[in-house]
């Protein structure tokens, strides 16, 4: 009796909810492995990596199998009980891709490579792939940094005080709403380079949130915080700096994340318009070749970069602001 009350209330933990998770996404993987391999590409097609795609697919499933039995003993890599139905969904949207396009050929082509080809694209173009992300994140990093700067002190001043607020708010209303490419013309032609005139753009799409957010959480910070700091003999610059900062912090960073996003949408455009280099410039030089399996596979790298930046930014957040550790998700 004992023994079963253990088995059965092992069945019940989130160790054997992770191991079911987790070796049932394996399971779906080595599938989709077997699936590739050995069911033969349409005769007319030329897909020289369907083998490594299906090496690949069988190496993701044992590494599930691994972590899956992992996280009996190490509760860190209990997450695959979450991510078990998101794996399984992949895997049969996997086939499904596999099946219309290399398997049966449904689909047209160049619009619809396989996986393979994406796969192909990014082991064989590695080298222009990984100098167009140097580029894109150089430049990315670069304007918002500024920006975000630039619109911190710029809301700090706004939210603090009046003289300020009088003569930014007007400008900032008035300029703020306009979208960053509207200026492209014009920032194109006032700076000596497309590089220069790309971080403007970025650093102006980044700056607008961040100063209008700094300055909501500036000015709405509670004043008997200020009452009690002055209380206590706090001068202006402590009051600025130990009391209305930190307590803004969770605007501060709201702008921030509103600023990322915008910041990467005029990055690709100012790269499709004017930088020799970057994912945006990769993107616009495949179309012109009608290469779309690598216009897929810069598609596929701006994600992930994307929401790995998103997701560092919140991890930076979380441990800031660690008594508001998940009020604001990702």
């Amino acid at each position: 009796m004992r023994f079963r009350a253990g088995r059965l209330g092992f069945l019940a933990s989130p160790a054997a909810r992770s191991l079911i998770g987790g070796l049932t996404a394996a399971a779906a993987w080595l599938a989709v492995a077997v699936f590739i391999a050995y069911w033969p590409d349409r005769p007319e097609s030329d897909w020289a990596y369907t083998d490594d795609l299906a090496v690949l697919c069988g190496a993701l499933a044992i590494a599930l199998a691994l972590a899956a039995l992992a996280g009996v003993w190490f509760a860190g890599l209990q997450s695959l009980r979450q991510l078990g139905p998101w794996l399984v969904a992949l895997a049969l949207f996997l086939v499904a891709w596999e099946t219309v396009t290399a398997k049966l050929g449904l689909l047209p082509l160049p619009f619809f490579p396989p996986p393979q080809a994406i796969l192909e694209v990014v082991i064989d173009d590695r080298a222009r792939l990984g100098a167009c992300i140097f580029a894109s994140f150089r430049l990315l990093a670069t304007g918002y940094f500024l920006g975000a700067a630039v619109g911190f002190v710029t809301g700090v001043a706004i939210g603090w005080s009046r003289l300020a607020n009088y003569w930014i708010h007007p400008v900032l209303r008035f300029i703020g709403p306009l979208p960053a490419t509207a200026w492209l013309p014009l920032a194109f032609f006032i700076f000596p380079s497309s590089f220069s005139a790309s971080i403007f753009l970025i650093a102006l799409a980044t700056g607008f949130p961040v100063t209008v957010l700094t300055w909501s959480g500036v000015a709405g910070v509670n004043s008997s915080y200020y009452d009690i700091a002055r209380t206590l003999g706090a001068r202006q610059r402590f009051l600025v700096l130990k009391v209305a900062i930190p307590a803004a912090m969770p605007h501060v960073f709201v702008g921030l994340f509103m600023g990322l996003g915008t910041s990467f949408a005029v990055l690709v455009v100012a790269e499709m318009l004017g930088v020799k280099a970057g994912l945006g410039w990769y993107l616009q030089w495949a179309q012109g070749w009608a290469a779309y399996a690598n216009m897929y596979a810069a598609l596929l790298i701006m994600a992930l970069l994307c929401s790995g930046l998103i997701t560092l930014l919140f991890r930076l957040r979380d441990r800031l602001l660690s008594w508001q550790k998940g009020l604001v998700r990702w």
